[in-house]
């Protein structure tokens, strides 16, 4: 033990660990996803490859989701389309560029800990932690921009929190650019980042009317962030401009909901889901955060640094719970009603707050929080019971959509609220017995037992969710391009009556051929096409040419697969 206390005294030591921490988080989830081959989260990760292809200098084809959405992650990920023409191994790229974007939620983990407080080794093994849970690595299993958008929202904050901290005006002008280009590009990489330019305005605003920080570093914060956004603003522009479809319409759909006092109920129930979500797949850790940040707004006791980065961040989480729940189309789902994924991007920060009040807290304190935490949380689940009722047991249950509370409450077939709020407690309840028991000398014996579960914890939700949802639509990818005889420089007219899973999987899967959404029956056939496919006709005694009865001289019937109920056509 004396030489290790010997060795990370040397300089090199912890930048040498964060750089190997790092390797080996990126490796474990490059474990993870071994065997995703393709697209499956439809039209979401098809959407974000078709932008990609057009970032990458290749040929536009059809949205699926069937609006400009923005390109900041399809930019991220675009060199993969560069490297090469073959779907899947593009695919495996994509997801290899994944592991090293998520992982860097380690490396800033562990220095929003440092900045918080936290000893060294501490920061360390909790950095891991961080890194480890599995609402951070299980959407980076996937084509989606809630892979970057968790470590773009934790840089954005700690630099946020070293901007508002003593130090000299050099250091914390250049934390006030990180902040700004950090949200400028959360704008860039889905909508929700338009909140956090908003909240970062407020804040810059607030800061300078004040005075609590340097004007020369608020200035300089407010440039950054007006050259983040507009950039923003300008690849959204260059992206509209490649496609026919408008772009995306979410501030519209979400002024509607706010605005429509007959879901207002349905609205509010959806936040307080949502939240409850968020605390819960923390494992209690990240909701002591939040009501420890709600208390510190208040409270003098904090240092002011603390208190607005707390606050912001829990303004950010029920802004955004509030924004999702109101813009969600009722689609008959349970997971809408606690829907996980628009707030995880706050998880990391969350769970680095809640780990600095581990280890700092007052052993009393510590004891009331959590209690408090309990109590809040179990408010939470029991308001969203009692106002969905039946609906959260007689609409769809959607596993992809609630991993973490299926892994909690060990129910992968239904939503089960207060056996995943018991489960998620009985491990925050476990952490602070220990440290009442054992002080703070247990805090890293608590760190390593916390990675094991959470390494568990994402190893199991993939074997249950990833890995079998994306075999459940492996017939819509490479299965239905092999049996249908499509070429990767195909052309491919699809009908909008073919099951939209395919449709959508196909904007892909052709590739760099493109494809086009039209009923042929009313809508020309674009030149360069070179195979369409259609449905079967309803009547199965009808012959498969009856679909398309003025289809020209030149198409014909390639061939039909019934199992699919779908046709190919092809030139003569």
């Amino acid at each position: 033990m004396r030489r290790f206390d010997e060795i990370r005294t040397r300089r090199w030591f912890w930048p040498v660990a964060l750089v190997v921490g790092y390797a080996l988080e990126v490796a474990f989830r490059l474990v993870l996803v071994r065997g995703l081959d393709f697209p499956s989260v439809h039209p979401d990760e098809d959407t974000y490859l078709v932008l990609s292809r057009v970032l990458a200098g290749r040929s536009a084809t059809e949205v699926p989701v069937g609006v400009v959405i923005p390109g900041g992650y399809p930019l991220l990920i675009s060199p993969a389309m560069r490297l090469s023409s073959d779907p899947t191994t593009v695919y495996h790229l994509i997801l290899g560029i994944n592991a090293l974007l998520n992982a860097l939620v380690f490396p800033l983990a562990y220095l929003a800990l440092r900045r918080l407080g936290v000893r060294r080794l501490l920061a360390y093994v909790f950095g891991g932690v961080t890194a480890l849970l599995p609402p951070v690595i299980f959407y980076s299993q996937f084509a989606m921009a809630d892979t970057v958008l968790p470590v773009l929202i934790l840089a954005w904050l700690l630099c946020m929190h070293g901007w508002l901290t003593e130090g000299t005006v050099k250091r914390r002008a250049w934390c006030a650019v990180g902040m700004g280009l950090a949200a400028g590009y959360s704008m860039a990489t889905h909508d929700r980042g338009g909140v956090v330019v908003a909240v970062t305005g407020v804040v810059l605003v607030g800061v300078l009317v004040l005075r609590w920080a340097p004007w020369r570093t608020t200035l300089a914060g407010l440039g950054a962030l007006g050259v983040g956004a507009g950039a923003a603003k300008a690849l959204a522009w260059w992206l509209e401009r490649q496609f026919t479809v408008p772009p995306s319409q979410v501030g519209t759909f979400l002024m509607d909901g706010l605005k429509d006092f007959s879901i207002l109920r349905r609205t509010l129930t959806r936040t307080v889901g949502q939240v409850w979500y968020f605390i819960v797949s923390t494992w209690g850790i990240g909701g002591l955060a939040i009501v420890v940040c709600i208390v510190a707004v208040f409270s003098s006791r904090f240092r002011r640094p603390d208190r607005i980065v707390g606050g912001v961040m829990v303004a950010l989480l029920f802004g955004t719970a509030l924004a999702s729940a109101a813009a969600l189309p009722d689609d008959a789902r349970i997971d809408d009603w606690v829907y996980a994924r628009y707030t995880s991007y706050l998880i990391p920060a969350a769970f680095v707050a809640g780990t600095a009040l581990l280890a700092r807290l007052p052993r009393r304190r510590l004891g009331y929080a959590a209690v408090a935490t309990a109590a809040f949380t179990l408010l939470l689940a029991q308001g969203v019971i009692w106002s969905a009722g039946s609906k959260l047991r007689t609409q769809v249950f959607v596993l992809w959509g609630m991993p973490d509370v299926a892994f909690l409450s060990a129910d992968w077939t239904k939503l089960n609220m207060m056996r995943a709020t018991a489960a998620a407690f009985v491990v925050l309840a476990g952490v602070v017995l220990l440290l009442l028991a054992g002080g703070r000398k247990v805090m890293w014996a608590i760190g390593i037992t916390l990675a094991f579960f959470a390494c568990f914890s994402i190893s199991t939700i993939t074997e249950h969710v990833s890995k079998p949802f994306s075999h459940w639509r492996k017939s819509a990818a490479t299965g239905f391009t092999k049996t249908a005889g499509i070429k990767p420089k195909d052309n491919l007219v699809i009908a909008w009556d073919v099951d939209w899973g395919l449709r959508a999987t196909q904007t892909y899967e052709v590739y760099p051929g493109r494809v086009w959404y039209r009923d042929p029956r009313w809508q020309p056939v674009p030149e360069g096409a070179t195979a369409v496919l259609t449905p079967l006709p309803s009547d199965p005694k009808a012959a498969p040419e009856s679909y398309w009865p003025t289809h020209p001289a030149n198409w014909y019937v390639d061939r039909t697969d019934k199992q699919g109920g779908w046709v190919i056509w092809r030139q003569r």
